[in-house]
């Protein structure tokens, strides 16, 4: 194909591609708003983060280009971000998967539920993750001392002698963090499950039925996984975010730094650097690496939901 015929077509795209757009002026006149909000608090951050992750930048100064040396400091000189990493892929490795399955299995129970009592069991699933007061919960069951309720249930029946120091103690701190992280992890996708399930036709099981589906577990392969696969993806996007994004709770429970950086995260040193170091191009190339991984997560997550039902 010549130049030429590659312009004329390329201008022949874009000509049709405006077209378009005037016919549907109005649905894109309702989108403006959200897409001027999308692009000035996500899009442009994005970029301007990408930039200053090749530069030297700590706010006082102007930014000074000095090309991977952040990267190549992160990768190869930096021991807490290997460690921070490494924390990071357990806790999202154990909880992403597990908490996006039990958010379905739950929102699959409990839709069978009558109406009334599903909005209720639905509220007491989903207040822990967003329950300000949660972490203070968890501190007084995992307490070091002999106050705290897992030490003093463990004491009385004989299982140990002494307090164990559950948050401060590198053995036990990732466990600990692990139970919690999976008990504040019905959240968004959990809902949404419970909204997709909702917009599912009741004749489509009735079909299936006369198609030959026996049980439960077949209308959910064949029927209802099929139908979800929107919340499905969504579920499994914010199931990533989550877990690749935990900080608060380790910073909560364990301090900061947590002891040896036992449960010390990505976005634990991201914030180290950020917002008490001031290093912001160290900062962005952290942020960086994290939006990557998260990227090839939320694709290969894609492709597995793809073959969902088929």
């Amino acid at each position: 194909m010549s130049f030429k015929s590659y312009a004329a077509k390329r201008k022949e795209r874009f000509g049709n591609l405006l077209k378009q757009i005037g016919r549907a002026r109005t649905c894109y006149l309702f989108l403006l708003p959200y897409a001027v909000v999308f692009a000035l608090f996500v899009v442009a951050p994005l970029i301007v983060s990408i930039f200053y992750s090749f530069t030297y930048y700590n706010i006082l100064e102007a930014p000074t280009f000095i090309g991977l040396r952040n990267y190549i400091n992160l990768l190869l000189s930096d021991d807490v971000f290997l460690t921070a990493v490494k924390n990071t892929f357990i806790l999202a490795a154990i909880t992403g998967p597990i908490g996006y399955l039990a958010s379905f299995l739950f929102a699959w129970f409990i839709y069978e539920l009558p109406r009334y009592i599903r909005a209720f069991v639905t509220l007491i699933f989903y207040a822990p993750s967003i329950s300000g007061s949660v972490y203070i919960i968890w501190a007084i069951i995992f307490s070091g001392d002999a106050y705290g309720y897992i030490n003093g249930l463990l004491m009385q029946i004989g299982i140990i002698d002494q307090p164990v120091l559950w948050l401060t103690d590198p053995n036990y701190m990732m466990p600990v963090m692990i139970v919690v992280v999976l008990w504040m992890s019905l959240g968004t996708g959990f809902l949404a499950f419970i909204a997709g399930l909702s917009t599912i036709d009741e004749s489509q099981y009735e079909a299936g039925i006369m198609d030959g589906i026996t049980n439960r577990w077949q209308e959910l392969w064949y029927i209802t996984l099929p139908n979800m696969k929107g919340m499905l993806l969504f579920g499994a996007v914010m199931a990533i975010t989550q877990s690749f994004g935990i900080a608060d709770v380790t910073t909560a429970l364990c301090g900061f730094p947590s002891t040896d950086y036992a449960v010390h995260t990505v976005v634990n040193h991201l914030v180290d650097y950020g917002s008490i170091r001031f290093e912001m191009g160290y900062a962005s190339a952290i942020a960086t690496l994290l939006f990557l991984a998260m990227i090839l997560c939320n694709k290969a997550v894609q492709k597995i939901l793809s073959r969902v039902g088929t």
